[in-house]
């Protein structure tokens, strides 16, 4: 067969498969049996074999899976991934209903829809291929599985018109593959997955494409992150097109005129859930209008036109066999409650927290009560309340120490607190818990330096301070059980590279108290470098918005100790970055910029630059890019296919600029 022949059988083969597939997988209306599709992919994958220059990335071969990968890139989400805020009862709907017609009026619909339980995802086409796909993460930066994504078959690799643009939705196990997965994993003495959801984002996770093919996953679009790239005027019509491109959507969704049409579909899937063949844990509800939607604007976490509906939580009853105790990274003694191990919304539970002695007390809390537990959004183990009229006279009431049960220090509570405090700064507990933290996600994310590994390394007195992390070499790693040649030498990679983080990384990871992301990063902003951060007074920490006083105190005090000092040289010297790197937003003040004070609103599709990278080079020059079009904007930019916000803005009178005039300002 020459190369021209081969050319057009693959050619042939692949629309076949592609019909084949979407039929199966999108539709479930299959039109041929398994073992016609299956011969089909073996005649591709040999032709393929023969002639490799004729593979491409949209191949259907692509999702047997491919080599394994190295370890994960990160990935910044052009829009922000948000979470949603939650309601959990009828009131808490009436009452965001109430916030909308505040904002609106009465004139809006909602879109109600299943919320899938399973991993939040992100992928994006150009020119309609599939080129990227990457995790949720913290909303802003994700992880890159666009090779595991390829896996599953109910994703396109090509859509059917070449548009450019960015879909989001829910990757999940289907409760088929679930069982038949566990099932496999019991017969070779593995450990059980806990549910569903655990077993999708653990299979998009894996290294091995291949093993993410194996587990069958499934995936339901519900959103697009740049709506402005197509047109849409409605989440439902957004919806609609997603349809007509090939992408999968969960069709049991309903528009909705009023809340009580909400509560009556939330109410019917509450009762029908158990009946579907994928885990959902709750409705959510979206203000249809993309208009609306902007109108009505964004919290730091989460947008304002949308809520998920969380389903009532399973509620069991076991016993309370014990109370143990743990010592947090900030010296906080902790109460865990050690339960009869008991089934709760899919996972056995055996610990739920207790949070302090104070709730302990409250609640009447006795060792072997019997007790109601449930999972805080389904997820969180707590003890709801005592069955005390099954006491039996045996039950033994809990003191909390006076003492730290990792030192033997004593302990403190301080004044305005309920918890009790271990204030050892040598407590082995803290330094544990404090290493976690400082290669935790938010902070200096070492990928592979988890809580197993850095306990082993703590035990082995291998690292005593997060220095020392920079200090490893891989023969102690080798040294750890479970760490192999290919594993090490991607955390040592892992650890090279985050010597390179930008300061607000290693400010959250020192975890100087009261320091959280958000504030870690104002604070690099405002000084640059750790120098200059280091001998700031309270006046000048207090002077920068969102430092308050207690804040400035904690600030202060931790760059006076000697430690501290020792420790910040020491990462110094290892190569660890201590400056910021990020684009640092100029006042109006400061800048002589026509943007400088302007609020600016940005629309359409941009050719040249992305939504970020415009909004990061207005905001670097004193402007502020806001979301919607009111009286106070200031400047609109419009590219391609300019909508609602064009047309709000010409009403307005408000001076419009292209993405041409845009360039020549930011390069003046």
């Amino acid at each position: 067969m020459d190369l021209q022949i081969a050319e057009q059988k693959i050619k042939e083969i692949r629309s076949l498969l592609n019909q084949y597939g979407f039929e199966y997988y999108v539709l479930d209306k299959p039109s041929v049996p398994d073992a016609e599709y299956d011969k089909l992919m073996q005649e591709l994958l040999e032709l393929e074999e023969k002639f490799p220059e004729l593979k491409t990335p949209d191949s259907p071969s692509v999702r047997i899976g491919g080599a394994v990968l190295a370890l994960f890139e990160k990935v910044e989400h052009r829009t922000p991934m948000l979470s949603l805020g939650n309601a959990f009862n009828e009131q808490d709907l009436r009452d965001f209903d109430r916030r909308i017609r505040q904002a609106v009026g009465d004139d809006f619909s909602y879109v109600c829809e299943l919320k899938i339980d399973g991993l939040a995802v992100s992928l994006r086409y150009e020119d309609g291929l599939f080129v990227q796909g990457a995790t949720r993460g913290d909303g802003t930066i994700g992880e890159d599985i666009t090779a595991n994504l390829k896996t599953i078959k109910s994703i396109p690799l090509r859509l059917r018109e070449p548009v450019s643009l960015e879909v989001r939705g829910e990757a999940f196990m289907p409760k088929r593959s679930f069982e038949a997965l566990n099932e496999a994993r019991a017969g070779r003495g593995e450990e059980l997955f806990a549910n569903p959801r655990n077993a999708a984002a653990g299979s998009l996770r894996q290294l091995d494409p291949k093993i993410a093919a194996s587990r069958k996953l499934d995936v339901f679009l519900y959103g697009i992150g740049n709506p402005e790239a197509i047109g849409a005027v409605s989440h439902s019509a957004g919806l609609d097109y997603l349809d007509h491109l090939g992408f999968k959507t969960n069709k049991e969704r309903q528009t909705c005129a009023t809340v009580e049409e909400v509560i009556q579909f939330v109410t019917s899937w509450t009762e029908k859930r158990p009946h579907l063949p994928y885990e959902i844990d709750g409705i959510v509800i979206k203000v249809d209008s993309l208009e609306q939607q902007d109108e009505l604007g964004t919290t730091a976490k989460s947008p304002r036109w949308a809520i998920a509906f969380k389903f009532p939580a399973e509620e069991v009853v076991t016993t309370l066999l014990n109370i143990e105790l743990s010592v947090g990274r900030t010296g906080v003694i902790t109460p865990t409650a050690i339960l009869t191990p008991v089934k709760v919304a899919g996972t056995t539970v055996q610990r739920a927290s207790l949070h302090n002695e104070d709730l302990i007390r409250e609640k009447d809390i006795k060792i072997g009560d019997k007790v109601v537990v449930k999972k805080a959004g389904d997820i969180i183990p707590e003890v709801v309340n005592v069955l005390a009229d099954q006491r039996t006279g045996n039950e033994v009431e809990f003191k909390m120490p006076t003492h730290c049960p990792e030192c033997e220090s004593e302990l403190v509570r301080l004044e305005g607190e309920v918890a009790l405090r271990c204030i050892n700064p040598k407590c082995p507990a803290q330094i544990r818990e404090g290493l976690i933290h400082f290669v935790s996600r938010n902070a200096m994310n070492i990928d592979g330096l988890g809580e197993r590994v850095i306990s082993q390394l703590f035990a082995e007195k291998l690292i005593g301070d997060v220095a020392d992390i920079y200090k490893l070499t891989s023969e102690q790693l080798l040294a750890l059980e479970r760490m192999g040649e290919k594993s090490v030498s991607n955390l040592i990679e892992a650890i090279e590279a985050s010597k390179s983080n930008s300061l607000e990384k290693l400010l959250f990871g020192l975890g100087i108290r009261h320091v959280g992301a958000k504030a870690a990063k104002t604070l690099a902003i405002n000084f640059d470098s750790m120098d200059k951060l280091a001998i700031a007074s309270k006046d000048a920490l207090i002077a920068i918005n969102e430092i308050g006083e207690k804040m400035a105190d904690s600030i202060v005090a931790f760059f006076e100790q000697d430690e501290a000092k020792e420790l910040i040289n020491e990462l110094a010297a290892a190569g660890v970055n201590m400056a910021y790197k990020g684009v640092k937003p100029v006042s109006a003040t400061e800048s002589d910029s026509i943007f400088a004070g302007k609020t600016v609103v940005l629309t359409g599709k941009l050719e040249l630059l992305s939504r970020n990278e415009a909004k990061e080079k207005i905001e670097a020059l004193g402007g502020n890019v806001a979301g919607s079009v009111s009286k106070k904007t200031h400047l609109v930019i419009a590219g391609a296919d300019a909508g609602s916000k064009l047309k709000k803005a010409e009403e307005l009178g408000i001076e419009v600029w292209d993405e041409e005039k845009l360039l020549e300002e930011l390069n003046k």
